[in-house]
């Protein structure tokens, strides 16, 4: 690989990393947790007896098998499909304006190294969280008397 090829996937596989991060926060994100309805219970206990009652509650609900985000794998899709069309798109690219078959491949693999940090990215913000994982938690926690009015 020339170095205006490695410093382009270079850039493409810092740029997925920070974008991947970006993805895994926010009330639809798999790492989002419970919020509290200020009712008796919080106000008698206040808000960090209620997170550690949280977290043992999660920590239940990973004992029974579930998980907080659903195992569809948009990520791994994601960065397939975006890998094949990069690959091709590079490849044919560098066919197309005749620089030859050696720099066809050279071309295909930086486009899949790009397609598929992209496509890892947009599969990243795909994650869902888990709708059973959440109710298991928001069962247990109205058991201990809360009122869970919500996920951030």
């Amino acid at each position: 690989m020339t170095s205006t090829s490695t410093r382009i996937l270079c850039s493409a596989l810092l740029t997925a990393s920070l974008l991947g991060g970006c993805a895994s926060t926010g009330p639809s994100s798999p790492s989002a947790r419970p919020v509290f309805y200020p009712n008796a219970k919080l106000n008698a206990v206040g808000q960090e007896r209620a997170n550690q009652d949280a977290d043992v509650c999660m920590g239940q609900a990973r004992n029974a098998g579930l998980t907080p985000d659903e195992k569809d794998n948009a990520v791994l899709h994601g960065a397939e499909k975006g890998a094949a069309i990069g690959g091709v798109a590079g490849a044919v690219g560098a066919l197309v304006r005749g620089k030859g078959v050696e720099r066809a491949v050279e071309h295909g693999a930086v486009g899949a190294a790009v397609g598929g940090s992209a496509g890892a990215v947009a599969g990243a913000f795909h994650e869902k969280p888990s709708g059973t994982y959440r109710h298991y938690v928001q069962r247990c926690l109205k058991d201990k008397g809360y009122d869970v009015i919500g996920w951030n």
